[in-house]
């Protein structure tokens, strides 16, 4: 997957930064970060992360890619998108859902609506096959993707050879301070950091947990997070 952070492309220059400098700018030797990513990789998935803040001048250049999946590029060559998948993500509206002013999902996609409508341009909007919206995580779903992001972390410690298991204990822990009705699961990465990663590599720097070593990672009854060695 290509993933480009349009908070970068927010300057008018930018758009030399994105699509590649002309001839005779500093950079044309390079390309651009998008057309040079795509040549390389013509079959991909291409994430722009937060469209809204990108120039008008880089949204313009994408109603060609949106529409003929071509681009010359600032070297003059063809640059194909025509397999790749280009997915958009914004936060254009977030506000109607996470603040519970809408009572239904027809309301909440009507105004979301309107909000695309009053930022961006009819001409791009009419170039998106789909429009998705994301409601607010529920608590319980919370469990599910604490189980995801756990797993992670475990398959880096096996890695070296130190195995973890967690309680339900810790893991309602990990709910409880991970999840925000405004920021979703953004808090429980945070979360994982402090209470797993945190204490368990302070243990490995100062000897206590060695390779090899089995621990299990608990709550006591004050809320605490407690390491303890697993003996087989």
């Amino acid at each position: 997957m290509i993933r480009l952070d349009m908070s970068e492309y927010m300057e008018k220059h930018t758009v030399s930064k994105f699509f590649g400098s002309p001839p005779g700018y500093i950079g044309y030797e390079d390309g651009g970060q998008l057309t040079e990513a795509v040549r390389r990789r013509p079959h991909t998935v291409i994430l722009l992360d937060e469209i809204e803040k990108a120039h008008r001048d880089v949204l313009n250049v994408m109603l060609q890619v949106l529409d003929d999946g071509i681009l010359t590029d600032n070297k003059g060559q063809k640059v194909d998108f025509k397999n790749t998948i280009i997915i958009m993500t914004s936060n254009i509206g977030s506000d109607l859902i996470t603040k519970g002013r809408l009572s239904s999902s027809k309301q909440v996609n009507v105004e979301v609506a309107e909000e695309l409508k009053r930022n961006f341009r009819p001409e791009f909007l009419n170039r998106i096959d789909e429009v998705i919206i994301f409601r607010n995580l529920r608590n319980s779903l919370m469990k599910e993707i604490v189980e995801i992001m756990l797993k992670q972390v475990f398959e880096r410690l096996e890695a070296k050879n130190i195995k973890v298991k967690v309680t339900e204990k810790f893991k309602e822990k990990l709910v409880e301070e991970g999840f925000s009705t405004s920021y979703g699961a953004r808090p429980l990465k945070r979360a994982i950091s402090r209470h797993f990663e945190d204490k368990l590599a302070e243990r490995i720097l100062n000897g206590t947990v060695n390779e090899g070593d089995t621990v299990t990672m608990d709550v006591d009854w004050n809320g605490n997070v407690i390491v303890k060695f697993v003996y087989t």
